[in-house]
């Protein structure tokens, strides 16, 4: 966190509330000097801007269109100096009970200038986020997965992974143009997107989309094994025995 004057972005979807509280943070400066480090309509715009320019604190409302804001605070995690997120709500009983449980720090639409202040007060001493606790906040699967190479978040939408393999202590992402590799475990990856993946192998996860079929070869002492073909990829992919039972279900 850095010193005063506080850097504060604003994302929010709807326009008058972005004004709403760019207005009361230039009102605040009475008593805590802050600065406005940008604003954006939703997570994807925030994502790029601040990957370009600090913020020390982000107001973070959490509905918004294609990426809301507690999926866009799991990414911003992975910056090398996150910002501290203070949500913005209408009344939503599920996100408040969430919130007061895991002590995050939240605001609630109209939002009143005594409790913006509150809360950019008392900043430095919360609990820096972590992501399984926005992951039980938010119970939704994210729409993107992300990775940090060369100081950068780059995003991955879930629609376009073809496979999740582990090796070793990280996950490889496969789309059909790239590979990505993922420190994330492959167990809770498995337990967010269930309804999108099946797992082939003991280190493998297969979006069901992208499964074209199941072909049976023979090794090399004339053992049978399965393996699962790939829509658009010629990658085969080994089906262990435990797992022979997706065939049928699928």
């Amino acid at each position: 966190m850095s010193n005063f004057p506080l850097r504060v972005m604003v994302v929010d979807d709807e326009a008058p509330a972005r004004t709403r509280l760019k207005d009361l943070l230039q009102d605040s400066n009475e008593k805590i000097p802050v600065q406005l480090a940008g604003e954006a309509s939703n997570g994807l715009e925030a994502l790029a801007l601040l990957q370009k320019q600090h913020a020390d604190v982000v107001l973070l409302d959490i509905r918004m269109p294609e990426m809301d804001g507690l999926e866009l605070a799991q990414h911003l995690l992975k910056l090398p100096e996150p910002p501290a997120f203070i949500f913005t709500t209408a009344y939503d009983v599920y996100a408040i009970q969430a919130f007061d449980l895991h002590a995050v720090d939240y605001l609630l639409k109209p939002i009143r200038l005594s409790r913006l202040l509150e809360a950019l007060t008392r900043i430095s001493t919360v609990t820096p986020l972590q992501k399984e606790i926005l992951q039980k906040i938010r119970p939704r699967p994210r729409t993107h997965l992300s990775v940090h190479e060369r100081d950068k978040i780059h995003l991955i939408p879930v629609i376009d992974v073809m496979y999740l393999r582990a090796e070793l202590k990280y996950v490889t992402i496969r789309t059909r143009e790239n590979e990505y590799i993922l420190e994330e475990s492959l167990t809770s990856l498995e337990e967010e997107f269930q309804e999108r993946f099946t797992r082939i192998h003991r280190n493998c996860l297969v979006a069901k989309d992208f499964i074209a079929g199941f072909e049976k070869t023979e090794e090399e002492y004339g053992e049978a094994r399965w393996v699962l073909l790939l829509k658009g990829l010629e990658e085969k992919l080994p089906v262990s025995r435990r797992q022979q039972h997706i065939m049928r279900e699928l």
